[in-house]
């Protein structure tokens, strides 16, 4: 199977708390991890791709914010805040 912008997107709007390559291999038949990885290093996901696929369900509101955080850093302490779970970042 071959992943492309459309299938990707897809995937991480349906999958709540998992969204590592192996999570989506798993998930999609024919599709390896490996596939996923040359995708996300080759392909660059635009904003424009991203509004097109979320602009709909966007709840505008003056007290509100939306926020975009793709980030991951090693945080020593995280064991000790409540509702951290662990999770492979790679670095």
């Amino acid at each position: 199977m071959q992943i492309n912008y459309e299938k990707y997107s897809e995937y991480l709007l349906t999958s709540p708390y998992n969204y590592t390559n192996t999570h989506m291999a798993d998930h999609i038949s024919d599709l390896s991890h490996d596939s996923v990885n040359r995708f996300l290093k080759w392909e660059e996901l635009s904003l424009d791709l991203l509004y097109s696929r979320v602009y709909e369900d966007i709840i505008y509101s003056k007290s509100g914010y939306l926020l975009f955080d793709d980030t991951v850093l090693d945080k020593d302490y995280s064991h000790k805040i409540e509702l951290v779970r662990r999770q492979y970042s790679g670095t």
